[in-house]
């Protein structure tokens, strides 16, 4: 079971205590704050999904099933059928999707902290935007296919006793917040991540992460086709405006460094001894 939002809020300011304590020391203890601080931004915006997830209790969701219908995509129904007989892939499937997603992401922020640090604000950056804008769009509910006994599906979670929600009401996790998938919102984003910042040949086998997740997420009856295709675009929005704050960070940047330049004026020699004046000094004009 997932912390809920309340103590990870604890573990948030917990955290950014131990960032301000941090940089007071100096030396080997500056990683300690710099690991602290971003552990705290990512506990805060943990807990910041859990409680608006928590308040969504209204269904809007046919018209997503038959927009499928209508765009050719295949029947998470007929895609259902070919696991339901495999009792042991169906369990498989429950646990990935309940216990997979957090610590993938956990894992990949550690590694992007260690090893691409430089890069790691903006990757962080990126991720927060997508995180808050599927948390936005979840105002809009949308149950499930497993909720809605029309379209035929099973509920696997439930049925092998594995489910992270429980039946309608009950459970750790909001039931209607379909669209977007933040499963495939996250894989999606780990992926283009690491292949973007990772330097090595084997990088591009990030790809079977959101490949099984889309998989198990269509499966398990938890989300349709077009919640992947949501979390894609998002994506594209979220790093669009990630790089638009990452330019205007560096233009505010720049300003400061051109107002802060101490710009040498030399002095013409003195008239009457026939000396040189000594060179002075000013500081540039704001720009």
């Amino acid at each position: 079971m997932w912390l809920p939002w309340q103590w990870s809020t604890c573990l948030a300011a917990a955290l950014a205590g131990i960032s301000v304590l941090a940089k007071r020391r100096t030396g080997r203890w500056s990683w300690v704050a710099d690991f602290s601080i971003q552990a705290a931004l990512i506990a805060a915006l943990y807990s910041l999904w859990q409680l608006i997830a928590s308040y969504t209790d209204r269904q809007v969701t046919v018209w997503v099933w038959h927009l499928e219908r209508q765009l050719h995509l295949p029947s998470e129904q007929t895609v259902q059928r070919v696991i339901l007989h495999h009792p042991l892939v169906v369990q498989a499937c429950n646990v990935f999707y309940a216990q997979a997603h957090v610590p993938a992401v956990g894992l990949f922020l550690v590694w992007l902290f260690v090893r691409h640090r430089s890069r790691f604000a903006h990757y962080r950056n990126v991720l927060a935007l997508l995180t808050l804008v599927c948390l936005l769009a979840y105002l809009v509910p949308v149950a499930p296919p497993r909720l809605v006994g029309r379209f035929g599906l099973v509920d696997t979670g439930l049925a092998y006793h594995q489910s992270v929600y429980g039946r309608p009401g009950t459970g750790i996790a909001d039931q209607l917040s379909a669209m977007p998938s933040v499963h495939m919102a996250w894989a999606l984003c780990v992926a283009w991540t690491v292949i973007r910042v990772s330097p090595s040949r084997w990088r591009w086998l990030i790809l079977a992460h959101p490949g099984v997740t889309l998989f198990v997420v269509v499966v398990t009856a938890n989300h349709y086709w077009l919640d992947g295709v949501a979390a894609a675009i998002l994506l594209v929005w979220a790093a669009a405006v990630a790089a638009v704050i990452d330019r205007a960070g560096s233009l505010v940047r720049s300003k400061r460094v051109e107002r802060s330049t101490v710009v040498p004026i030399p002095v013409l020699a003195d008239a009457d001894t026939g000396t040189a004046g000594r060179v002075a000094t000013r500081s540039a004009p704001p720009g």
